[in-house]
């Protein structure tokens, strides 16, 4: 890996099946957590993400809540950190 590669922040977006309140942001890194339907419940949650292992963290994190992963997308490619 070089070391541009690292310096990557990555923009993601995750759907789950299920509800998670905003509150609930700071324990997932502080991403965006935003309902997308009540019927059936789907909540978005988006931020950057500094590099995969904080990705597989969040993800295990959804995991432990026992919610049903739908999607992870990424929102933006190539942005530097400063």
């Amino acid at each position: 890996m070089s070391q541009e590669n690292e310096a990557e922040e990555i923009e993601y977006q995750i759907r789950v099946q299920g509800r998670i309140e905003a509150q609930w942001s700071t324990w997932l890194n502080g991403m965006t957590i935003i309902p997308e339907s009540e019927e059936p419940p789907v909540t978005r949650i988006s931020g950057v993400v500094i590099d995969q292992a904080k990705l597989r963290g969040i993800i295990n994190q959804l995991w432990d809540l026992n919610l049903t992963l739908i999607s992870v997308n990424r929102a933006n490619v190539g942005k530097k950190k400063e």
